[in-house]
């Protein structure tokens, strides 16, 4: 049976765009993506539209209003965020069975790695950012947990025999010994969740004409913080440190962030690596993921998550990162 998306076409593409009332010029530029199909579009004596496809049944229309809702609200008090556009009072459109949005191109380069200015004012940027998400709860998209992201992602890759039959024992013993220290440690730690980003990799805080810009909040939901905050952090534990400091001194002048978090770093990188694991597992299906990830399934692979589970576990058992 054809996936979903064997059926979004480049004409399909520009139906949808011009069947809101757009008129395409016929240009059209596949971007990258793979959870969901975007494309840049041209529009005749226009600035280009981004359009962003959904992925069928992964969100319910609440869920990804939920996160329309949410981007207007961070724009509505000056925060840097590519948001939907407004069209015909809505944001999000159907045709030919496709969900789809429409954004405003800005363009953009991911910060340095390691560079100290950018980091504090990255630091700002998601202090404000988490100062909007700490005001309500979302309701219709599901937080971060050691059951979604742990449990359920072992799971998916046990029953879907995706690890080799040679390597299996290796990586279920070590997951499951990870998962139990990463339940230890959410069970020991206080936290609070709030709407976050989700996804807060340095490649969704872009740089244009020295500001950066919040893009791409497909992952947003509730969660710690912190999940918002590691991602940003590169090199070894006294680099980040230092990364660290200027990332917290940008970040409290907008919100207060609880440093007992901080314990939470390794097992939310732990979750994250299980998770991309299952995702990809979860996404087999849809032929862009064995064309762009033919490694998926090799021993070469599983022999590496072995390896990275069982460094992970050893980082659960160091001290955390502290402030000073």
């Amino acid at each position: 049976m054809a996936h979903p998306f064997e059926t979004l076409t480049p004409d399909l593409v520009l139906d949808a765009v011009e069947s809101i009332g757009f008129l395409s010029d016929a240009r059209i530029l596949a971007l990258n993506s793979y959870e969901n199909r975007v494309y840049q579009v041209g529009i005749e004596d226009s600035e280009p539209l981004i359009a962003k496809f959904y992925r069928p049944q992964r969100w319910t229309n609440e869920a990804i209003l939920e996160e329309h809702q949410f981007t207007f609200e961070l724009a509505d008090v000056e925060i840097p965020v590519v948001a939907p556009l407004v069209h015909n009072g809505q944001t999000l459109h159907e045709h030919a069975g496709f969900r789809f949005t429409l954004f405003p191109r800005r363009g953009g380069r991911a910060p340095e790695p390691g560079n100290l200015d950018q980091l504090y004012r990255l630091g700002q940027l998601l202090g404000r950012m988490h100062a909007v998400g700490g005001t309500k709860p979302f309701e219709h998209r599901e937080a971060l947990a050691v059951q979604n992201f742990g449990h359920a992602s072992l799971s998916t890759l046990l029953e879907g025999n995706f690890i080799p039959k040679s390597l299996l024992p290796a990586y279920e013993s070590v997951a499951r010994d990870l998962l139990k220290r990463v339940e230890d440690v959410y069970a020991a730690t206080p936290h609070q969740n709030i709407r976050m980003h989700g996804d807060c990799h340095p490649g969704n805080m872009m740089c244009r004409d020295e500001m950066f810009h919040i893009v791409d909040l497909d992952d947003c939901r509730m969660g710690p913080a912190v999940q918002d905050i590691w991602m940003m952090l590169a090199g070894d534990r006294q680099d980040c440190l230092g990364q660290l400091s200027e990332l917290m001194d940008g970040y409290n002048e907008f919100h207060d962030f609880d440093p007992r978090e901080l314990a939470l770093i390794e097992p939310l990188r732990a979750l994250r690596l299980m998770h991309y694991s299952a995702w990809l597992a979860r996404r087999w299906d849809d032929p862009a993921f064995p064309r762009s990830f033919p490694w998926f399934g090799s021993e070469r692979y599983w022999g590496d998550q072995v390896l990275a589970l069982r460094e992970q576990l050893a980082a659960l058992n160091e001290e955390p990162l502290k402030l000073f």
